[in-house]
């Protein structure tokens, strides 16, 4: 295989849980030009690794804009001149490590003779010559990125996540951070939000924690985030410790600020995730969704109560309450996390 591409359109978790992969790949094939196709706003995920010869950008973004404003022949016309730039590179391998219908017919417009999917699903698994189930342990951190590599006979190691950080990024990360009086390894991030509300850890939890920290550990709590949670951000720090960075930062730039955090705290989210790939004292908590209880790290811990209704997914019988997210305290929550930042020291 001379010319492989990887396809990983977002988000953020899914593609730090996927990032062992394109390891695998050139560690198996170190001859080889390895591509990831991933959505412009995540290039910064994967833009630095050494892995990895070419990060090809797609706007999906524009894309669904013109879809739905109407533009659909430049919406075609968007599509058409990226197929032709995929179909261009001769790839001989196209592997979707997504799985969905939108992945799969992007992995059908190279034209590679091999085409490979992770789930196949939404009928993806039409435009695909092989197609693999999403197998592994649902308790591992990435397990079924693992197993696709296994299936495959990729070099896979320990096959643990890791991210990469844009120089520049971190310059103006730290910046920011020295502009409200914090230095690296003096603050815990915390990351609470994310695109699905029933993943939330509750406000009044985050508030009590805050305290904790300040009273117990010698960081100071940061909240990051997207533009996107600017207004719950003012809510959730109002009358608190916390410093709000919130719509602040940029992708890289938020990614430089977790590696150099003293220990990070979150729901399930891609922060947190980032958290562990960074190889920082992690916290994760899981209520609705379905959790990695094995991280492979020493300093990465997480809390899901085991309910019988979790995980629910999508499809809550709670009408709402979250009592697996509620009844995860904060006292709970600085319990998990006290060891291992005494284990870091």
């Amino acid at each position: 295989m001379n010319h492989i591409l990887i396809i990983r359109l977002s988000a953020i978790g899914d593609i730090v849980f996927a990032s062992p992969f394109a390891a695998a790949v050139k560690k198996t094939y170190p001859n080889a030009r390895l591509s990831w196709l991933v959505d412009q706003s995540l290039i910064s995920l994967v833009d630095q690794s050494p892995y990895i010869d070419e990060c090809i950008p797609i706007d999906s973004a524009n894309i669904r804009n013109l879809w739905k404003s109407g533009q659909k022949r430049e919406a075609v016309k968007t599509l058409a001149a990226l197929g032709s730039g995929l179909k261009a590179r001769q790839f001989d391998v196209a592997i979707d490590l997504q799985g969905l219908i939108k992945s799969g017919f992007l992995a059908w417009l190279t034209k590679a003779p091999r085409r490979i999917s992770l789930g196949g699903r939404e009928g993806s698994r039409f435009l695909m010559n092989e197609v693999y189930s999403r197998g592994g342990s649902k308790g591992d951190f990435g397990s079924e990125y693992r197993f696709l590599a296994d299936q495959l006979k990729l070099d896979t190691g320990a096959f643990l996540p890791e991210l990469f950080l844009n120089e520049e990024a971190q310059k103006t990360a730290q910046q920011k951070l020295s502009d409200v009086s914090l230095a690296p390894k003096k603050y815990m991030v915390f990351a609470a939000f994310t695109t699905r509300p029933q993943k939330h850890w509750f406000i009044e939890h985050w508030r009590e924690l805050a305290n904790h920290v300040v009273q117990q550990t010698p960081f100071i709590p940061v909240l990051l985030g997207g533009k996107a949670n600017v207004e719950s951000a003012q809510k959730l720090c109002d009358g608190t410790p916390i410093v709000n960075l919130v719509g602040q930062t940029s992708l890289a730039e938020t990614m430089a600020m977790v590696a150099d955090a003293g220990a990070l705290i979150g729901v399930d989210t891609g922060l947190t995730h980032m958290g562990v790939a960074f190889n920082i004292p992690t916290v994760a908590l899981f209520g609705s969704t379905c959790p990695y209880l094995d991280t492979h790290k020493n300093n990465a811990q997480v809390i899901w109560l085991h309910m019988r209704c979790s995980p629910c997914r999508r499809s809550p019988t709670c009408e709402g309450a979250w009592t697996c997210l509620k009844n995860i305290t904060p006292e709970r929550v600085i319990a998990r996390l006290m060891p291992i930042l005494d284990g870091a020291r």
